[in-house]
């Protein structure tokens, strides 16, 4: 499964371009974010995507759930969104 990674940085329409482009050849991809900020542009890019991805006739589902990091060797919660189509 394709992982994304997001930071409150990221532009939502790119991220949701690239989520519609992995969906689109491996039908489920992960979005991890960390932070509020991230978190807040994570959700923005997969409803766009939900947007780009509907004409072609598919209706994602998304699950959300915590996930345990490493960055620079220091352990941090993450929340990961699961795509895939209904």
């Amino acid at each position: 499964m394709e992982v994304l990674k997001v930071s409150a940085q990221s532009q939502p329409k790119s991220v949701a371009g690239a989520l519609a482009a992995v969906l689109r050849d491996n039908c489920s991809a992960e979005v991890q974010a960390v932070g509020a900020g991230a978190v807040n542009q994570a959700v923005k890019a997969i409803a766009i995507t939900r947007g780009y991805v509907a004409p072609n006739g598919i209706d994602l589902v998304v699950v959300p759930a915590f996930s345990e990091i490493l960055i620079d060797g220091e352990e941090r919660t993450a929340i990961k969104f699961i795509v895939e189509p209904r």
